[in-house]
Order: structure tokens, then sequence, then C-alpha cells
């Protein structure tokens, strides 16, 4: 990987996420930063970040308390920065749902807010994080991300000779994430029952290290206008449940409102613009608007050449190739979680 970020400023919106924080660890490891700025709400969750901060590092960090909301605020974050991660985001699905203008101010009006400011200051890389949940979405929350993939790839129209990118990246379920199955079911274990939604159900499954290391490839390579989208293995729920306790009892919930029983990050309408590549797919924007030479580089990123993927195919986690075994699911838990093999 190129020393893409060494001697760069980067701002993360939501910096204080677990992703926000995982990148931090990891890109502190791989690169030489001149400066990482957090841009959050949560004044405490700042101060926990900075404590954990490795002393002889602590001179690069700057924590701006702000909301993606406010354009003015953002403008002031972003002046001489380099790259920005935009991961910043209503994400529950019922809490959407409930109050969807709020969603919508943060997931679309917030996205809008993001692209200007990167603008307005030139920014010269702008990732913005997205969910399987904006394709063919059923919920608020799919269809505000959906919307605001819509506005970053869109992005790249408004730019005129400014050297700048703004892409996508979107994954399925982060292993572990707030408000994920396996910690539930972790908590739950002792009781000899785990609550399942639908036997049925499938999902696809993604390290945060996985995550922020594709996040990080696709920042290298970009040309703007993407939406990338990684090989990643899926797992059956009922073989989670099985991995964590297997003499368990299952309790058939039901699926919550707005939720889907496979994940879906590539719908057959979107195959006509989609380029498959070793270990990741790229749909391209669909815009009479790009020159040949730059639909040309879509099509090569480093020593990878990609090729149209068939009509009529879709990546979800049910008709996906790679599953995972429940042994594989176990040692993947007992990784990444305080996991007694009991």
């Amino acid at each position: 990987m190129k020393k893409i970020l060494d001697n760069k400023i980067i701002l993360i919106t939501g910096g204080t996420g677990s992703f926000g924080k995982k990148f931090v660890e990891i890109v502190l490891k791989k690169f030489k930063p001149k400066k990482i700025i957090i841009y959050s709400r949560d004044e405490l969750k700042q101060f926990e970040m900075s404590n954990n901060i490795p002393p002889r590092k602590k001179n690069i960090f700057r924590f701006f308390i702000g909301d993606v909301r406010d354009l003015a605020r953002l403008k002031t974050a972003m002046e001489n920065v380099d790259a920005v991660i935009h991961a910043a985001a209503l994400k529950q699905v019922p809490t959407a749902e409930y109050n969807p203008f709020e969603a919508v101010k943060t997931n679309i009006m917030g996205a809008q807010n993001v692209i200007d400011a990167a603008i307005s200051t030139g920014v010269k890389r702008i990732i913005a994080l997205s969910t399987d949940k904006a394709a063919a979405p059923i919920n608020l929350y799919g269809a505000t991300k959906l919307t605001s993939d819509k506005l970053f790839v869109a992005a790249n129209n408004f730019i005129g000779l400014r050297d700048m990118k703004f892409s996508v990246v979107r994954y399925g379920n982060v292993m572990g994430s707030r408000g994920s199955v396996i910690p539930i079911f972790l908590q739950k274990k002792a009781s000899g029952e785990l609550p399942i939604t639908d036997k049925r159900m499938t999902r696809f499954n993604i390290t945060l290290d996985e995550g922020v290391n594709f996040v990080l490839y696709c920042l290298e390579v970009m040309v703007g206008g993407e939406i990338f989208v990684p090989k990643i293995p899926s797992l059956r729920i009922i073989d989670i449940a099985k991995a964590i306790a297997p003499k368990a009892r299952f309790k058939v919930v039901g699926m919550r409102p707005g939720e889907k029983l496979h994940e879906e990050m590539i719908t057959e309408s979107d195959t006509i613009n989609t380029l498959e590549f070793n270990n990741y797919y790229s749909i391209i924007p669909n815009n009479q608007f790009i020159n040949q030479a730059k639909k040309k580089k879509f099509f090569k990123y480093k020593n990878q050449k990609g090729k149209k993927c068939p009509v009529g195919f879709k990546y979800d986690s049910l008709t996906n190739k790679h599953f995972l075994a429940v042994s594989n699911i176990k040692k993947l838990i007992e990784k990444h979680f305080k996991f007694s093999k009991k």
C-alpha cells in the first residue's frame, strides 16, 4: 500500500464510533499522518478516545465538537484537510423509523453538508461509508443512505477543474458492532435460550479491521464516483447461535420492522454498471458527462483489470458462494470477543 496518508491531514466524521477508533488505530500503525481530526458530537466519547491515544501521538490529534448538520462548523474543521472519511450517521433502523426527519437531517442533509464543505475547502479525497441497506431499501435508514450514496457519486459532477474525488464504500454488518446479534447471543448464552429472528436469515460478515483496510485501499485507488463493495463471506444466523451456544434452545421471535431476510449489496438492476475485481466489486457511475479517458480508469486499479458482471448478476448474502462454517464462526468470535469455549 502506498503511503497515501503520510504527512497528510485526515478528518473523520463520526470519528468516536467503532469504525473511527479502529481507523485511527490502523492508520497510526501504517502511516505517518500530519494531523488527524476527530469530528463528532459527543464530548464524553472524545474525552475517552483522547485518553487512549499513545502519548507520543497526542500532538497530531485535534478533537472538534460538531454536527454534520452544521455546514459552517464543517467548513472550519476541513480547512487544509487532505482526506475526509464520512462515517457519521444515524444507523439504528427502529430509531430512524420513529424519528424519520432526524435521520433525513443527519444522513442526507448532513451528507450534502460534508460535500459542500469539502468542495469549499478543496479536500482532495472524500470517501463516504454506506451500508447494505442502501441497496433496494425497505426502511428509512436504507433510503437515506441510498440518497447519500447518490449525492457523493454526483458530487464529482460539480468539482470543475479541482483535484478532488468523491467515492463510496458499501459493506454489510460489521462483526460485533453495537446492536448486532453476537454481543446479544453472548449475553444471553448463560440463560440457555437464544432469540432467533428467523432460522433462514443470512448475513454478510466483515470485521472492523477488514472494513478499515478496505477503505484505505479504496482511498488509494479511487477514480471518483465508484461505489466499492468488498467480497466477503456470508453466515447463517442459526450457525452463529450454534457457534456460541450449541446446547441452547432457540426461540423464534420474528423479524423486526424494516429488516431483510438476506442482506443485499448489489442489486440485479446495478449489474449493467458493475465491474468485478479480484477481491471486490465496483459500481461505476452511469453518467453521460464522464469523458472516455476517465471511464477507462474505472476498469483498471493498480495492476487489476475489471470485468463486467454478467446480466442477471446480484450480490446478496443468500446466493454468495462463500459461507462460513460453524467452526470458523466460533474461531472469529473467540478472536474478537471475550468468549468462553464451554
